[in-house]
C-alpha cells in the first residue's frame, strides 16, 4: 500500500479520517494525498502553479483555502509522513472518484458525519456513493481514532467465490500490519448450517492465500448484524471488513435492514470493497 487518498472538508469527520490515515501511512510507509473540493464561479480553473484567475474574490478565496489545507496538514501529519495536497473544482463525488483513479490510490479514507444513524453514513451521502462505486478499498471512520490500533481485524463474509477479490484487497491492506485476522461466518436461525460445514467453507475459501496469523469463527446469533457486533466486541476488534455491492451498499453480503442496524451500532471503522 503506497497511496492513501483522504478527502477533507475541515469538519470533525475529516479530522478523524486524517488521524487514521496518519497512523496507517506511518506503519505502511505510504504517501497521503489530501484533496479538497470547492465550487467556484465559471471561468476559474484549478489552483496550481501557473494558474491565473480572472476573479479577484476567487483568488482570495483560493488563497485562504490553501492556507486552511496547509494548517490541516500541519495539525495531523508529522514531518516523517509524505503528504501531498490538491484543491480541485468539482463536486465531492466526481472529484474523489476521478482523483482516486488518477493517482491509482490503494486506499480511500473518509469520515462519516453520523455516529449512530445509518442514513448519514450509507444513504444519499458522498461517502455512500464512493463506497458503492469505488473499486478502491474505502475505510469509513465514524469517530476519533486516537486510540486506534491494527491488532485485531474482523473479516465478515458469506465466503462465497465472488468475495475472493474483496478478500484479496483486504489482505493487501492487512499485510502491512502485524495483525490477527478473525474470519467470521455468522449463523442465524433462518440461515443455519453446522459448525463443521461452515468452517470447511471458510477453509476452502482461504486455501489459496498465504494468511498471517488468523482464526476461523462460526458465530451463532439471532441476526447477522448482532453476530458481527457481538463477536467484534468479544475480540475487541479494531476494524470490521465487509464486501459491498454497487447497487445497494452492503447488501451484497447482507440485506438492507441488516446493514442499517449494523451501521447504527458499530462505531468501529469499516473497511469496504465493492464487488
Amino acid at each position: 500500500m503506497k497511496k492513501i487518498l483522504v478527502p477533507i472538508d475541515f469538519s470533525k469527520p475529516s479530522e478523524y479520517a486524517a488521524k487514521m490515515a496518519a497512523k496507517i501511512a506511518k506503519k505502511s510507509n505510504a504517501t497521503v494525498y489530501l484533496i479538497h473540493m470547492i465550487e467556484l464561479p465559471s471561468g476559474v480553473v484549478d489552483m496550481g502553479s501557473g494558474s491565473k484567475f480572472s476573479i479577484p474574490e476567487s483568488m482570495l478565496y483560493l488563497r485562504k483555502t490553501r492556507e486552511k489545507v496547509l494548517d490541516f496538514k500541519k495539525s495531523f501529519f508529522s514531518e516523517g509522513i509524505p503528504v501531498e495536497y490538491f484543491i480541485k473544482l468539482n463536486t465531492p463525488f466526481d472529484g474523489i472518484k476521478k482523483y482516486a483513479d488518477k493517482i491509482d490510490a490503494d486506499l480511500i479514507i473518509m469520515g462519516s458525519k453520523g455516529h449512530s444513524e445509518f442514513e448519514e453514513i450509507m444513504i444519499g451521502s458522498n461517502t455512500e456513493k464512493i463506497v458503492r462505486s469505488s473499486k478502491t478499498p474505502v475505510i469509513v471512520v465514524k469517530k476519533d481514532s486516537k486510540k486506534f490500533k491494527m491488532k485485531n481485524l474482523v473479516f465478515a463474509s458469506n465466503f462465497k467465490k465472488d468475495n475472493k477479490e474483496v478478500f484479496g484487497k483486504f489482505l493487501n491492506f492487512a499485510n502491512a500490519f502485524d495483525s490477527k485476522i478473525h474470519l467470521l461466518k455468522v449463523n442465524t436461525p433462518s440461515n443455519f448450517e453446522s459448525t463443521s460445514n461452515a468452517k470447511q467453507k471458510v477453509k476452502n475459501f482461504i486455501k489459496d492465500y498465504n494468511l498471517p496469523k488468523h482464526s476461523i469463527n462460526v458465530y451463532n446469533d439471532t441476526s447477522v448484524e448482532k453476530g458481527i457486533i457481538n463477536f467484534s466486541k468479544e475480540k475487541k476488534a479494531d476494524l470490521i471488513a465487509l464486501s459491498t455491492h454497487g447497487r445497494s451498499g452492503l447488501s451484497h453480503l447482507f440485506t438492507a435492514s441488516v446493514t442499517k442496524n449494523l451501521s447504527k451500532k458499530a462505531l468501529k471503522p469499516m473497511f469496504t470493497v465493492k464487488v
